[in-house]
C-alpha cells in the first residue's frame, strides 16, 4: 500500500510540474494608402494683352505625385470651389472653375475642372511608387470686358483624393 501511495504521488509530482496553453497572435491590415505631392501650391502663367487679344490657351505643369497602396487605388481630383475661382480685387472678376482644365499627360487629352470627384489615374494592384503628374491649361477669353478677365488676384482650391476602393 505504501509503495501505491509512492507511486501514484511521484505520478503526481511529475505531470504537475508542467502545463501548456496556446495564445495566437494575429493582426488585420487594412487598406493602406499614401500619397506624396511635390508642392502644395502651382504658379499659373498670368495672361497678357496678346493672349486676351486671341483668347488664348495657357499651359502649365501642376504637381507630381507618388502613389503607394497594398491594393487597388484610385487618385481623384475636383476642385474645392463650388462654381468659381476665388478671386481677390476691386473689380468683381468672377472666373468659372471650367476655365481650368486638366490631364495626366503634357499633350494629353483636357478635361474642365468639376465640382465632383474625377478619376485623375487609377492602379488595378499594389505599388510600391507609382508616379503621375498633373498638367493643367488655363482658358482666357478674348474679350477684354469679360468678367474672367478682370484684373485682381484668382485662385482655386484643387483637390485630390486618393482611395483604395
Amino acid at each position: 500500500m505504501k509503495a501505491t501511495r509512492n507511486l501514484l504521488a511521484a505520478m503526481v509530482l511529475g505531470t504537475a510540474g508542467s502545463c501548456n496553453t496556446t495564445n495566437t497572435a494575429s493582426v488585420t491590415v487594412g487598406a493602406l494608402v499614401k500619397l506624396g505631392m511635390s508642392a502644395a501650391a502651382t504658379s499659373l502663367t498670368a495672361p497678357t494683352a496678346d493672349d486676351i487679344d486671341v483668347g488664348a490657351v495657357i499651359a502649365n505643369a501642376g504637381p507630381n505625385f507618388t502613389v503607394k497602396s497594398n491594393r487597388s487605388w484610385t487618385l481623384k481630383i475636383k476642385s474645392g470651389n463650388a462654381t468659381d475661382w476665388t478671386y481677390a480685387g476691386a473689380n468683381s472678376g468672377v472666373k468659372p472653375i471650367g476655365h481650368l482644365a486638366w490631364s495626366t499627360a503634357v499633350g494629353g487629352t483636357f478635361a474642365a475642372m468639376t465640382n465632383a470627384d474625377v478619376t485623375f489615374v487609377s492602379g488595378a494592384s499594389s505599388t510600391n511608387g507609382t508616379a503621375a503628374q498633373a498638367f493643367f491649361r488655363t482658358t482666357w477669353l478674348g474679350d477684354f470686358s469679360d468678367v474672367s478677365n478682370r484684373e485682381g488676384s484668382y485662385s482655386l482650391p484643387i483637390v485630390f483624393t486618393l482611395s483604395a476602393p
